[in-house]
């Protein structure tokens, strides 16, 4: 079975299938981080008091994060021996059936203690599938790619993210204006987007089923290439790639949770800033909206002068815009919001859009979901999990922003480290007959592999 790249038909279906899924294994994720932020403090943790329920109800959104390794572990191991696209499928089930059973957890006044304990279970839940998720979905669009068009292709899972989003804070202000306004989102509005899920995931089981296995693993599977235990060759191998890869994601995780996880919304319509529910979610789903375009842009541009470069001009762009994201958000106006969102998401697209082709090039094919997977959640952890609790901590310890910038600073220039290390391997052989050359060459601490060296002939 030959790994070449599928025809131009059912890589349009795979596109669709990618993004499709995604974006609705987003949205089930972001829901709960907007909730989280507009609800769980007063329905869940209401009894540790105004503060720290806050803090608790931000907790809940990192803990998922802690599990993203487990569904990553689990999704890299049986997407390296079974498949990419039965792991999808299952994936996407988890993320449903656990988003509408959190639109059903009674509150804390009804059923004491079992109501957070619930809510943190599903979210787990959540964790889990969206740690297997990530690798299965950028798989099939990258490994079913052309070389020269693989950041391009790699770009339609990642916009699954910034879609997820707008769609979520959509759902979400559509709820607090106009459906279920004031006291009506707190009994009940708020718990319409959950169940909607079901409805989502039904739509996105059908497109999955309807695209081919990916033609990498086809050739996997009729070969002896396929490792016993993937994660143990991983680490044993691939360790120093691994953190270099989850480092990479760190500073981009950080920046989007920062705005997406929660903590921009609460604090916009907190008494320091004083904007409303709806109008805030709405410059949140502008927000998504430019994160998105940049993003499908940082794709193609990738296929041009390169992941790593591309990823450079990202971070760049986030430590640039770290503080005046704060500025414009601390004038109160409406404008300023939008326009400190927008600032900030184009950093957040540029170091976004080439990570599924750069993260496919670094591991050999037996191995690759494991890699992509297991460096995504460790990613997340260092990065995202629990960026609107730090930032909720810091604000509250010094009374002010200014901390929060360099917080993400910090991460920001962490990830342009991390990425400088790696060398470019765009238009590297993917399949299972190139897996020696795919094993050598990866940082600039190794030398460079031939197939490397001729596709991208000025990397480091």
């Amino acid at each position: 079975m030959s790994s070449s790249p599928a025809g131009r038909g059912n890589q349009r279906r795979i596109a669709v299938a990618t993004v499709v899924g995604t974006t609705i294994e987003w949205y089930d994720f972001f829901i709960y981080s907007t909730a989280a932020a507009l609800v769980f403090a007063q329905l869940y943790f209401a009894p540790a008091g105004p503060a720290m329920a806050q803090v608790l109800a931000f907790v809940t959104v990192g803990i998922s994060f802690l599990f993203r390794p487990l569904g990553a572990f689990l999704a890299g191991h049986f997407g390296d021996r079974i498949g990419r696209r039965a792991v999808l499928v299952i994936t996407l089930i988890m993320m449903g059936a656990g988003t509408a059973l959190i639109g059903l957890v009674p509150s804390f006044e009804s059923i004491g203690m079992a109501a957070p304990l619930l809510l943190i279970l599903l979210r787990i839940i959540q964790g889990i599938s969206a740690g297997g998720e990530w690798g299965g979905a950028v798989l099939m669009a990258v490994e079913h790619a052309a070389p020269e068009r693989r950041g391009r292709a790699g770009a339609f899972p990642q916009l699954g993210v910034p879609l997820g989003m707008l769609l979520a804070s959509g759902v979400m202000a559509l709820m607090t204006g106009v459906i279920a306004p004031g006291e009506a989102f707190i009994a009940w509005g708020w718990r319409v987007p959950f169940l909607l899920s079901l409805v989502l995931v039904a739509v996105g089981y059908v497109v999955r089923r309807t695209v081919d296995e990916s033609p990498v693993f086809q050739e996997i599977a009729q070969s002896a290439e396929r490792s016993k235990v993937p994660a143990l060759t991983l680490f044993t191998r691939y360790g120093l790639l691994v953190l270099l890869a989850a480092l990479v994601f760190a500073g981009n995780n950080a920046g989007g949770y920062m705005t997406t996880g929660g903590f921009v919304t609460k604090y916009a319509t907190s008494d320091a800033v004083g904007l409303g529910s709806t109008e805030v979610l709405l410059a949140v789903s502008f927000g998504s909206a430019v994160w998105l375009v940049v993003t499908w842009w940082a794709g193609q541009l990738a296929d041009r002068i390169g992941r790593v470069r591309t990823y450079q001009c990202g971070f760049a762009m986030q430590i640039l815009s770290a503080f005046p994201l704060f500025w414009l958000i601390n004038s109160g106006s409406l404008v300023g919001l939008y326009a400190g969102l927008a600032l900030f998401a184009v950093g957040l697209g540029l170091s976004y859009g080439p990570q599924a082709a750069l993260y496919s090039e670094l591991f050999p094919a037996s191995v690759r979901f494991s890699g992509v997977s297991i460096s995504y959640a460790l990613g997340a952890i260092l990065g995202g999990a629990f960026a609107p609790t730090i930032a909720q901590a810091l604000m509250q310890a010094t009374g002010g922003t200014a901390a929060i910038s360099w917080y993400l600073m910090g991460m920001a220039v962490i990830s342009l480290a991390a990425v400088s290390l790696l060398r470019d391997r765009s238009g590297i052989d993917l399949s299972v007959r190139n897996e020696a050359e795919q094993s050598r060459g990866a940082t600039i601490f190794s030398a460079p592999t031939r197939a490397a060296a001729e596709a991208v002939p000025a990397v480091k």
